[in-house]
């Protein structure tokens, strides 16, 4: 896949640092640092901005992707696409700000939790310059994503913040911020990728705001219309999903609780974790292969891509749960009701592992209003669930709500696929990974429980990866694992051999 597998392991990479950063700031550290109702608050200000920002792109994230190829010139100017994205991004901040201010009082009412009410009714105003850096930053990392240069976005989105919030959570330890100053210093950290990313534009020269309002002709205007208006239901709704649980929590159960939630939730986000940078870089390639009806090139991007998430959402699904003990000590007790939530959000994402990248390849089809039907059916399944399995199971039941709504999503998406275009990622393959992971799970309840945990995760770790990665290599399920684990042995050699 060339350039797709040379972006997505470099942005795996970053990801995974990210990740491991991200570990270390929301499971190690505050949770010894700050209440179950501070981590609430902070997810849920996040939460908001999230929501919030993809209404205000109006969809044209989702032009720039469909679009943007038409747009594109060897001058860098792409005949004023940057300016148009610009101001459509304005257009949209100011109008959510103004439905936003229209909620506010709606927003903070009806919490039973009077700490609670007190503390989210003080910070609240941090979801403007959240909303706004976090609108700006999506606009200019889609317009990266279709530069070819998906793995700078990653970085900026996955690194840079946690490193910037693991120094200010050592600020805060040592008592050199208040927890005002740390709340303002989380937002600045947050905001910050946004200012990074203009600035690379500005010196790769590719940000050039100079319209060329002849460009926009009667049919682009109508084009770039009608898939903004699809791009306000898929994006806005993708992003719904993975934020309304919390949201919906918080209203339901308290900050305490959406805390506990949250913390928890992340585990599950390991599981998807690869798919992210592949997903942005397909999704470019894709739109070129829909532009030149190369159905071939998109068929083994959606196999080959299916194959390898299965593998490696697989190996972090049984990874995870087969440390759920140990997870459950590096969090401390007072999350021990989070067990089941990471077991459910792991569940859910590995459905979207195993889909590959059939989201990318519809939205960038001539049948991307789909999509959207989909995702409203999905949206309307998680919410009708959040708001039943909530009040019956807590948080597990917002953990469940997405786990169902996710599979049957994944699911919409594969038969329509295979019907309208006779796209069939599965074979043999797939099902063997399945019995593979399966069988490694279960061979991990042979290994004895140390005393200390920390032992205990590193031998169970090390059983796990050794089986399951033996497994799949000798099996030679997959090409691209095989070829790329055999191509790092020849280069880690040939190190040693020149010393």
């Amino acid at each position: 896949m060339g350039i797709i597998q040379k972006q997505a392991i470099k942005g795996t990479v970053y990801t995974y640092i990210g990740a491991f950063l991200g570990l270390i700031n929301v499971v190690i550290l505050f949770p010894r640092i700050l209440s179950t109702d501070e981590i609430g608050l902070i997810n849920i200000l996040l939460a908001y901005a999230m929501v919030l920002s993809q209404f205000g792109s109006l969809g044209f994230n989702s032009a720039t992707t469909r679009m943007f190829t038409y747009f594109k010139t060897d001058d860098n100017k792409h005949n004023g696409f940057l300016f148009l994205n610009l101001i459509v991004s304005l257009v949209g901040f100011l109008l959510v700000l103004g439905v936003f201010m229209l909620l506010k009082p709606i927003l903070l009412s009806n919490n039973d939790n009077a700490d609670s009410s007190q503390l989210l009714f003080k910070y609240f105003f941090y979801i403007v310059p959240l909303l706004f850096f976090t609108l700006f930053f999506n606009a200019f990392d889609h317009y990266n994503k279709v530069l070819f240069n998906a793995v700078r976005g990653t970085f900026l989105r996955e690194f840079v913040p946690k490193v910037l919030i693991l120094i200010v959570i050592i600020l805060y330890v040592f008592d050199f911020l208040n927890f005002s100053q740390f709340v303002f210093s989380y937002v600045c950290a947050f905001c910050s990728p946004s200012v990074i990313i203009m600035i690379l534009l500005i010196k790769d020269k590719q940000f050039n705001l100079r319209p060329n309002f002849k460009f926009l002709t009667k049919d682009m205007k109508k084009t770039l219309l009608s898939v903004s208006l699809f791009g306000i239901i898929t994006s806005a709704i993708g992003i719904v999903i993975l934020n309304i649980d919390r949201i919906m929590i918080e209203r339901m159960l308290g900050l305490s609780s959406a805390g506990i939630y949250a913390t928890s939730f992340f585990f599950g986000t390991f599981i998807i974790l690869p798919a992210r940078s592949l997903n942005k870089i397909s999704s470019a390639v894709i739109s070129d292969s829909w532009k030149n009806n190369d159905i071939e090139n998109i068929n083994k991007i959606y196999y080959k891509s299916t194959l390898t998430q299965l593998i490696i959402g697989s190996f972090l699904l049984i990874g995870i749960w087969g440390n759920i003990d140990n997870i459950i000590i590096l969090m401390t007790e007072k999350f021990e009701a989070g067990r089941y939530v990471i077991l459910f959000v792991s569940l859910a994402f590995f459905t979207d592992m195993a889909s590959g990248v059939s989201s990318a390849i519809l939205t960038n089809s001539k049948k991307y209003r789909i999509q959207a039907v989909f995702l409203i059916i999905m949206i309307l399944l998680l919410i009708s669930a959040n708001f039943i399995l909530i009040q019956k199971y807590h948080i597990v039941g917002a953990a469940i709500a997405l786990f169902i709504s996710k599979f049957i999503f994944n699911l919409i998406k594969y038969f329509y696929l295979w019907y309208r275009f006779k796209l069939q990622p599965f074979d043999y393959r797939s099902l063997l990974v399945i019995i593979i992971a399966i069988s490694v799970y279960g061979i991990t309840y042979l290994i004895p429980e140390f005393e200390l945990f920390y032992i205990d995760i590193i031998v169970r770790s090390s059983a796990i990866t050794l089986l399951f990665g033996v497994l799949i290599f000798s099996f030679k399920i997959s090409e691209d694992i095989n070829n790329g684990f055999i191509e790092y042995l020849h280069k880690l050699m040939s190190i040693f051999n020149k010393k």
